[in-house]
């Protein structure tokens, strides 16, 4: 794997050991980063969310692009031990990075700096859609979201996640939906300034 855009453009990044995470190909990852690039209006100076990190490839992504700090959790062994070694590589301090090593579900996460105004989720595929739904909303209650916050979800192509999101979180208008074979991703804004849009297509 490597950064694909911004600063550290070309940067091979550490990819976990084994088969227990699944990193995003290039491709999606690409076509994620350019449609909340759009969603957003760029990077910069974004507080960041990586909530299933991995080897953080997109949490590192939007640092690149010029967020301004983002706070990954991973609780999988292997893949923290990436993931430090790929900020280490990069030379990420402090002010610019945080990982817990932990579930991120059990300790819904408030930021150090400010509200999160982009979250990015990408759990196991086997992981169940109600339980996003559920954090995303325990997020807004603790008051860890922006009120302009963008969300991306990326997930199983067969999974339809809209009845569970817009049954817990009903804020969260929908943005754009991708499909690339068989994953998928959503974003979502919570904008209630925004009218909501949807647009449906291939990665």
């Amino acid at each position: 794997m490597r950064i694909i855009a911004g600063q550290w453009r070309g940067r091979t990044l550490v990819a976990p050991q084994g088969d227990t995470t699944r990193p995003t190909t290039d491709r999606v990852r690409e076509s994620l980063m350019s449609s909340l690039a759009s969603a957003r209006g760029g990077f910069e100076d974004a507080i960041v969310l990586d909530a299933f990190a991995g080897s953080g490839a997109l949490g590192l992504e939007a640092l690149s692009r010029g967020a301004s700090f983002v706070q990954f959790f991973e609780r999988d062994g292997k893949a923290s031990k990436a993931l430090s070694r790929n900020l280490e590589a990069l030379d990420v301090g402090a002010d610019h990075a945080s990982l817990a090593k932990r579930d991120v579900l059990s300790f819904p996460p408030t930021s150090p700096r400010a509200p999160f105004d982009l979250v990015m989720l990408d759990p196991p595929y086997a992981l169940e859609p109600q339980k996003i739904a559920d954090f995303l909303s325990q997020l807004d209650a603790a008051g860890a979201l922006a009120s302009d916050v963008v969300v991306s979800y990326e997930h199983a192509r067969s999974i339809d996640i809209m009845p569970y999101v817009q049954a817990c979180f009903p804020r969260l208008k929908h943005y754009k939906h991708k499909e690339a074979g068989k994953v998928a991703f959503d974003i979502f804004g919570k904008d209630d300034d925004d009218e909501a849009s949807s647009h449906s297509g291939d990665i």
